[in-house]
């Protein structure tokens, strides 16, 4: 069994309009999408802007609603779920976003940030453990234990994404959602980052769902890519025969348009 297999999925945005804003179309931003990905491994998710790959992340995470179809989690159907009922997955289920600075609190130190994910889904963690945690994630993606009394703005791009990354592992999730979480980055550190992730992967069995527009990127990152244009899926296969032979046109075009990540050496 997939650990996460979608069926069919929908997020449909309703547009309104006239005197009374009565309903008169949609936008299908994600259209009768089927998918699944398999524990341990990288699906890569690649589109322009507006193909609706980020909504397809945050649907999975019921960030947005879904208009219909199905979306198992370790077998069980999460769309039909309460917020009450879904919140022990929440902990199986996290995302790192794309913005490194908009996606942290610029009020709180670093400790704060990632504290606060231990203090709701670790209730019986004292302050003294919670430190020494958030001490450790720190370690883990490559930041020194004696920054987590800082704040955001102290950082750099690529340090503030290493703290997003150490927050999502911080309730030790099965499944992250990768949303383009290098492409606010310079092209070097996007490779420090790809490496990091990938290297967390092999030492901690994480399952990634990698969202991006840069085909170079997911064909470093994935095991198996899906090439998303208006919604739907239109190509799908693994990251070397989506690399070595494109079908789609649109794909060959998302191909044509990036730079080779090989040559900057990641």
């Amino acid at each position: 069994m997939p650990l996460l297999s979608v069926r069919n999925l929908r997020t449909w945005f309703p547009v309104t309009g006239g005197v009374f804003r009565s309903h008169i179309d949609d936008i299908k931003a994600v259209d009768d999408v089927s998918f699944d990905v398999e524990e341990g491994t990288t699906v890569g998710l690649v589109g322009e802007s507006g193909s609706g790959k980020s909504t397809i992340g945050k649907t999975l995470l019921k960030l947005i609603p879904a208009t219909s179809g199905e979306v198992m989690f370790e077998g069980k159907d999460i769309l039909p779920m309460s917020e009450d009922e879904f919140r022990p997955l929440r902990r199986e289920m996290q995302m790192i976003f794309q913005d490194p600075f908009g996606s942290l609190n610029p009020r709180h130190t670093i400790v704060q940030i990632i504290g606060e994910a231990l203090e709701i889904h670790f209730p019986e963690m004292n302050r003294s453990a919670r430190r020494d945690r958030v001490a450790e994630l720190l370690k883990q993606v490559g930041l020194k234990p004696e920054m987590m009394e800082r704040y955001p703005h102290e950082f750099s791009g690529g340090q503030r994404q290493r703290i997003g990354i150490a927050r999502a592992l911080a309730v030790k999730p099965k499944f992250i959602v990768c949303d383009e979480p290098v492409s606010a980055l310079d092209v070097s550190v996007q490779a420090q980052i790809v490496n990091l992730l990938q290297d967390l992967q092999e030492e901690l069995g994480l399952t990634y769902l990698f969202i991006a527009h840069d085909l170079a990127v997911v064909e470093h990152m994935s095991d198996q890519v899906l090439v998303m244009y208006r919604g739907k899926i239109v190509e799908a296969a693994s990251a070397e025969a989506i690399y070595e032979n494109p079908q789609h046109e649109y794909t060959k075009k998302l191909l044509a348009a990036v730079p080779d990540l090989r040559r900057i050496g990641v």
